[in-house]
């Protein structure tokens, strides 16, 4: 990897840092804290926000009839999300200790938080459940394949991409030969960012 794009790497990494530590700042600003990984908001701020819930009906009935009649093609999808959650944990609990390749940890993607939020009403804590599990699962998926990616060919495309994965500034030069032949076994197997992050 050239320096100019090391540089910036790291630039986006210190960016990330400070993300980290301003998200943790609005918990302050909402009045919760996290304790042994439960949120506990303060019960002044549950008391206001609950006077504020809206009956399930009224949630639905903002909705066109025909947005509501999508419904079961919406949790429909739940079932190959699940399916492929099950096969890529067992796909990586299998391969990546032959591949010396870290673990993905699930429970950095797929994060179920908000049937906390004492504000929504019963069909909104659904909803967010169905977003939260469904998204945290393609995240969960895409990093597993980012590091199968790495390992088994980590070549950059011809053109560029509008979302990168983690693993992508790894990767080769599209037709840098020299490059990819004198260093594939070295950065095929390069995951010590991986594993200095988990010592932290």
């Amino acid at each position: 990897m050239d320096n100019k794009v090391e540089k910036i790497v790291k630039q986006i990494k210190a960016l990330e840092d400070e993300l980290i530590d301003e998200l943790k700042n609005k918990e302050k600003e909402f009045f919760y804290k996290i304790e042994n990984e439960k949120i506990k908001f303060e019960d002044s701020v549950i008391n206001k926000g609950k006077a504020k819930i809206r009956s399930s009906i009224n949630y639905l009935s903002s909705f066109t009839f025909l947005a509501v009649l999508t419904i079961p093609f919406i949790w429909a999808m739940m079932i190959p999300a699940f399916i492929v959650d099950i096969s890529v944990t067992i796909y990586q609990i299998i391969c990546f200790p032959i591949y010396k390749i870290p673990k993905v940890r699930r429970r950095d993607y797929v994060i179920l938080d908000r049937y906390n939020l004492f504000y929504l009403d019963r069909v909104e804590k659904i909803n967010c459940f169905y977003c939260e599990y469904f998204n945290g699962v393609i995240a969960y998926v895409q990093e597993i394949s980012a590091r199968t990616e790495q390992f088994w060919c980590p070549i950059k495309h011809s053109k560029p991409l509008k979302y990168k994965h983690t693993r992508y500034n790894k990767f080769f030069d599209f037709g840098d030969y020299t490059t990819y032949r004198e260093e594939l076994e070295t950065r095929r197997s390069d995951f010590k960012d991986i594993e200095e992050k988990g010592k932290n």
